[in-house]
């Protein structure tokens, strides 16, 4: 990765970042319903069963409590600039209240989703790219005031969007051996898989043990080597372009699990 370098501004739950490095990766968890508006360059966006390519122009919707794997790039010339609106479960029932919105009972939410273009999300990001020009904070009450805009484009054009941001409520207990089966590959405390299962850690490692007979963090170890072995012997990729995929932080970490599970480098295959 060649660095040069980043910026985020924050505007109430408004964001807009800017990166002109070369590549850019991160793993996310994300904490709040977000609308991500490409402007420019491209986002890669790595799941358990698809990858989502989003270009400018493109609006994308995260559901909070969810994972993703992110590459970010520039492209054409220009750096990676995205504005990203934050849909808290407060700012939700503020709207509910205000525009008098009976509770939504908890319905199948909807994942990451590509959301089709119109021209009311382009007059909704059209209009906040140039409060980011701002030398002072943008008012509270017109950052509210977009968020709530938002939430009612939202409700228009989108309805299983809405339901999932309406939902306000905190995961539940979940069947934790399909839940990490699934998401073996991304790379985060303990404590974040058990509330992603409606867990705490103890509860966790405990329920954990009864799944799979063993550790969390040995089970992890030989479920992401399990997936880079098929991956560069069975897809023929490099050890370079798997071992963040996979779940690792570095390659020299990588290569010497690799080695101590295999007997042989993943470099000589």
């Amino acid at each position: 990765m060649i660095t040069h370098t980043t910026q985020s501004v924050s505007k109430a739950n408004i964001f807009l970042t800017c990166t002109d490095e070369k590549y850019y990766r991160d793993e996310l968890i994300v904490e709040k319903n977000t609308v991500i508006r490409m402007i420019s360059g491209e986002m890669k966006i790595i799941l358990p069963d698809i990858t989502y390519v989003i270009g400018a122009g493109d609006t994308i919707f995260f559901p909070r409590n969810d994972l993703a794997k992110v590459w970010k790039t520039g492209k054409d010339g220009r750096p990676y600039k995205s504005v990203a609106i934050y849909l808290t479960p407060e700012a939700m029932q503020q709207y509910a209240i205000k525009h008098h919105i009976k509770p939504i009972h908890p319905s199948p939410r909807t994942g990451i989703k590509c959301m089709a273009a119109h021209p009311l999300l382009d007059s909704l990001f059209n209009s906040l790219v140039p409060y980011f020009n701002l030398k002072n904070e943008l008012p509270e009450s017109l950052a509210e005031a977009k968020v709530d805009e938002a939430i009612s484009i939202l409700k228009l054009i989108d309805q299983e969007v809405f339901n999932t941001i309406s939902n306000v409520e905190e995961p539940g207990k979940i069947n934790l051996a399909e839940f990490m089966e699934k998401n073996f590959m991304f790379n985060m405390p303990m404590d974040k898989f058990g509330y992603l299962t409606g867990r705490s850690l103890t509860t966790f490692k405990r329920d954990f043990k009864k799944a799979f007979y063993t550790s969390p963090q040995k089970w992890l170890t030989q479920k992401r080597l399990a997936l880079a072995h098929y991956q560069i012997t069975e897809k023929k990729r490099r050890p370079v372009d798997v071992y963040l995929e996979v779940g690792f932080e570095n390659l020299s970490h990588f290569s010497y699990a690799f080695k101590k599970q295999y007997g042989y480098a993943p470099s000589s295959i």
